[in-house]
């Protein structure tokens, strides 16, 4: 029999069990997956913790790369074998699983499970942040805040080949260096450099037309504070915790401002949509545009780790789980 991770309620690390699970066949529309290598996002904890709502008990994880052992009856565009990938689709951590036909993709050659595992969310995640949120434009400067993270990496790098300046913030001189060598032009270290001052002294007093922030309250207020009149602010995240309520005149006052708190259920609404997404993912990491960074493995029954190591923010780029 397979194992997964489960949660059975939600809370700290130690709530992600090791269980025994049954995995029938694949119905209509449905593949059975044997699992290689599954990512670990953030989001994974805010469902763990119940602050994203998930009525235990579930299976945690969102994007993962398997192989194709079964198919349903009505399914024709996968066979056997194939290596496949897909993001946003809950139940990740676990050796095999039934997933729908429809989110998948075929995995390129020249992409390994490890990478694609680490690539297909925070790419995905990436892709509509840059090129739909906010279509970065040659000549912009973009603020990334947690330029190291598994996001911030492939964004700083993306945004760099589209020919945009970055201003990224990390915690740490260490990060400061590896946010640099992907794409970071200025990496700004949080209590220590002054974002705003940086942002005004590189836009010639202007400010930046666009913020991409996934720390949420810690850095909410200065990242309105580094947008220039009617610049775009793109909460995708909350790391530090949910920024508090506030009086939205404050977005008149600061110059207009807009706010918007992107997902991927919006960005990649249907199969169109998706396979658009995974072209735009492959073309920049196959090209060498957007180099993706796994700083840890872990096996899968050791997910608990993982999440210890991701929610210390100690970690850069991605983390994967291999079965």
């Amino acid at each position: 029999m397979p194992y997964a991770i489960r949660i059975h309620e939600t809370g700290g690390p130690e709530k992600l069990v090791w269980d025994e699970i049954s995995v029938g066949d694949p119905g209509p529309g449905q593949v059975r997956l044997r699992q290689t290598a599954v990512g670990v996002n953030f989001i994974d904890i805010y469902y763990r913790t119940g602050l994203y709502d998930l009525p235990p008990p579930f299976i945690p994880g969102r994007e993962a790369v398997g192989i194709v052992e079964a198919v349903g009856p009505d399914v024709t565009s996968l066979k056997l074998g194939d290596r496949v990938v897909y993001s946003g689709v809950q139940g990740a951590y676990a050796e095999v699983r039934l997933v729908p036909a429809e989110r998948l993709v075929r995995l390129p050659e020249g992409v390994s499970d490890d990478l694609g595992a680490a690539m297909m969310q925070k790419g995905m995640t990436a892709q509509f942040l840059c090129r739909q949120t906010y279509r970065i434009e040659k000549g912009d400067t973009v603020v990334v805040h947690a330029a190291a993270g598994g996001v911030g990496l492939v964004l700083c790098q993306w945004a760099r080949y589209l020919g945009a300046t970055v201003i990224g913030t990390v915690s740490t001189e260490e990060k400061a260096q590896i946010a640099k060598v992907h794409g970071c032009d200025y990496p700004l270290i949080h209590g220590k450099d002054d974002v705003v001052k940086v942002v005004k002294e590189v836009t010639g007093g202007m400010g930046v037309p666009v913020v991409y922030d996934s720390i949420g309250k810690d850095t909410f207020m200065n990242s309105l504070d580094c947008l220039r009149p009617r610049g775009l602010m793109v909460l995708y995240g909350q790391s530090s915790g949910a920024v508090p309520p506030f009086d939205i005149s404050l977005l008149d006052k600061k110059g207009s401002l807009f706010l918007t708190r992107p997902s991927q259920n919006a960005y990649l609404p249907n199969r169109a949509a998706l396979e658009a997404g995974a072209r735009d993912v492959f073309e920049v990491v196959l090209s060498g545009a957007v180099k993706v960074h796994i700083s840890h493995r872990f096996p899968l029954k050791d997910a608990a780790e993982s999440h210890r190591a991701l929610e210390s923010r100690k970690t850069t780029g991605s983390l994967v789980l291999q079965p």
